[in-house]
């Protein structure tokens, strides 16, 4: 679906490292008026359509990893600090945006301190962490006092340029398709709602999920079931491929519902719907939040297949819209239940 593209990079290309949503989140609510939005007092997105039968729930998170200014040096250049988990090796070299508190943007690069191989006999073998890697800023400073005029101060945030490309026989390749892939397939299905019958849902978009604590506090107790969408795991110990849809049966937080898994791995059999099932090792959801802050629900986990997770990750339009299609076929069935 030209569709689900669209949103996708549309939203790949609003900047949104995990606690600094306010752009993406207002970018969303004035695309779909027409939808009843409300914000938790995190600033999680919620918006209900109402339906028939009992009220189910659709997250995904529009919150990436990033960066952070841990403190300007004396000679202008930026130590930085992790948002999420990824090897900093993923981002060497990325053009980067640091944002400022009065809304400016300044362009720079995160590199090696010392990376010219004609300069330097440690560019190949050192290592790639904190203590060995800056942003460069693409003005002309070369002071601390500098950058500080600048309006760049210690805690600014700093996003990662997406890179956003179709390519080949149908891929998709950027940064942040975990989880803006999911959040695309949604506002798509947002879109198509009235195309078919289906219960009570809420929308949820949720801003904290790479720091763990995304879909925690919402308080939806009227909720059956709670299914977050969320990239699917391609490794060597899995089986799903970037043209499926991911179905996860267990990830660090434990073990996800069986009977509301079973229906959904039930309906893509039925609706012959490429899937795979698989059990992630180092993952956790905001089902895993939302279950771990006391909601009483049935929680599930789905999404399209996507590579290199938290680096330059990449999916195919067949795992979209196998997503995608997996979703309207459980909604069909709720509402007859």
């Amino acid at each position: 679906m030209d569709e689900i593209i669209k949103n996708l990079e549309w939203l790949c290309n609003i900047p949104s490292p995990t606690g600094l949503t306010g752009e993406i989140l207002r970018s969303i609510e004035e695309k779909f008026p027409g939808f009843s939005w409300t914000r938790t007092k995190k600033s999680t997105l919620v918006g209900k359509v109402p339906g028939q039968g009992k009220a189910v729930a659709l997250s995904c998170h529009i919150d990436t990893l990033g960066l952070m200014v841990q403190k300007i040096k004396d000679n202008g250049r930026l130590a930085i600090t992790t948002l999420g988990g990824f090897p900093l090796n993923y981002v060497e070299q990325e053009n980067v945006a640091v944002h400022t508190l009065d809304g400016n943007r300044y362009e720079g690069t995160v590199r090696l301190k010392d990376p010219a191989v004609h300069a330097s006999k440690d560019a190949e073998n050192a290592k790639r962490n904190e203590e060995t890697m800056e942003v460069v800023l693409d003005s002309l400073v070369s002071t601390k006092k500098e950058v500080e005029d600048l309006g760049i101060m210690n805690g600014d945030y700093i996003s990662l340029d997406p890179r956003f490309r179709q390519a080949g026989d149908g891929f998709i390749k950027s940064r942040h398709l975990d989880d803006k892939a999911s959040a695309a397939i949604l506002l798509t299905l947002l879109n198509h709602l009235e195309d078919f019958d289906h219960p009570p849902i809420y929308f949820i978009f949720t801003c904290y999920e790479e720091v763990g604590h995304g879909a925690c506090g919402l308080g939806l107790d009227e909720i059956e079931d709670f299914i977050a969408v969320d990239m699917g795991v391609i490794g060597d110990r899995l089986d799903a491929k970037e043209t499926d849809v991911s179905i996860c049966r267990k990830d660090s937080s434990g073990p996800y519902d069986y009977e509301l898994t079973k229906d959904l791995i039930d309906l893509a059999r039925k609706e012959k719907i490429s899937f795979a099932t698989d059990v992630f090792p180092y993952y956790g959801s905001d089902a895993s939040a939302a279950r771990s802050s006391g909601l009483d629900a049935r929680f599930a986990l789905i999404g399209p297949g996507i590579s290199a997770s938290h680096g330059y990750e990449r999916t195919h339009i067949e795992g979209l819209e196998n997503t995608y299609h997996l979703l309207v076929a459980y909604l069909k069935k709720r509402a007859r239940d």
